[in-house]
């Protein structure tokens, strides 16, 4: 798990949970409906994958901009993207 942001402020309320979701599925510069956020006893934390180490920066740094007072943490991994490079042989 990555810590991008914590302000020591305490939980975030279920509103603020809210935005920060329809942020992420909204957003057009963001739109990743796969991503689910859960508020724990101290911070938000952000689960799903995306594609790219970039694309979880990119959305990181999204959220925290518009919510800068707000404890985040990313649990968003990086799917494979390529293609094998072995042929999968089947029994």
């Amino acid at each position: 798990m990555t810590a991008h942001h914590d302000s020591g402020a305490g939980p975030p309320d279920e509103y603020v949970e809210a935005e920060i979701h329809r942020l992420l599925t909204e957003d057009p510069a963001v739109a990743e409906q796969g991503i689910t956020v859960v508020r724990t006893e101290r911070a938000l934390v952000l689960h799903g994958e995306v594609e790219s180490a970039h694309r979880r920066e990119e959305i990181m740094r999204r959220v925290a901009e518009r919510f800068p007072d707000v404890p985040i943490t990313s649990d968003i991994g990086v799917t494979r993207t390529q293609a094998p490079t072995e042929i999968e042989q089947l029994p």
